[in-house]
């Protein structure tokens, strides 16, 4: 199994992609927006995405999205084949598409929305935390994407406020805040015992 960022040579998976995200739609009975499979080659060319496939056939991919000037970084399309499920390939994938995201930008915030137990429990695993969707980017543009979504009804009745989905973020500027304090914390402790 190859797991790697996505590249113009990836393309003529593109239509296998967006095929394999709107059955699993269908099937789930879940949101996941849809994605053309345009958009998919637009995320490919511009480096923006991560692939699987095992030999010539297709695994798994995600790619990236960058919202509100690069204060933050979304993770979507999350997708595995169907032959290759239950393998923890999904969370090989989103590892790769994660530190590519950490790569590429360097203290952004990185979120998601999710309505899948899966996708938490890895997103918790990496750092993510559950938040309000008022901590998420307030880019228009984002929040089109869920229009394709069987409920973008809830929210857009909720004002954008909740939906089935769960917002979860990473904050790696809270790390390193956290980090710095427990650091200066632990200085001065060591400070005081040799005194």
């Amino acid at each position: 199994m190859e797991i790697v960022n996505a590249g113009p040579e990836h393309i003529h998976f593109a239509k296998t992609i967006s095929q394999t995200i709107e059955e699993s739609a269908k099937d789930r009975g879940t949101g996941i927006a849809q994605r053309s499979p345009a958009y998919i080659i637009e995320k490919m060319q511009n480096g923006n995405a991560v692939i699987a496939f095992e030999e010539s056939t297709f695994a798994g991919f995600c790619y990236i999205e960058v919202w509100g000037h690069g204060k933050y970084v979304a993770h979507s399309g999350l997708i595995v084949s169907p032959t290759f499920r239950g393998q923890g390939l999904a969370k090989r994938i989103k590892k790769r598409v994660f530190d590519l995201s950490l790569k590429k930008f360097p203290g952004a915030k990185i979120f998601g929305i999710t309505t899948g137990q899966a996708v938490m429990k890895i997103n918790y695993e990496l750092g993510y935390k559950p938040v309000h969707f008022s901590e998420l980017t307030d880019d228009p543009e984002f929040w089109k994407g869920c229009q394709t979504c069987k409920n973008f009804d809830v929210l857009t009745r909720t004002e954008r406020k909740l939906c089935l989905c769960t917002g979860m973020l990473h904050d790696p500027n809270e790390k390193k805040q956290t980090e710095s304090k427990t650091t200066t914390f632990l200085s001065g402790l060591f400070k005081k015992k040799t005194k």
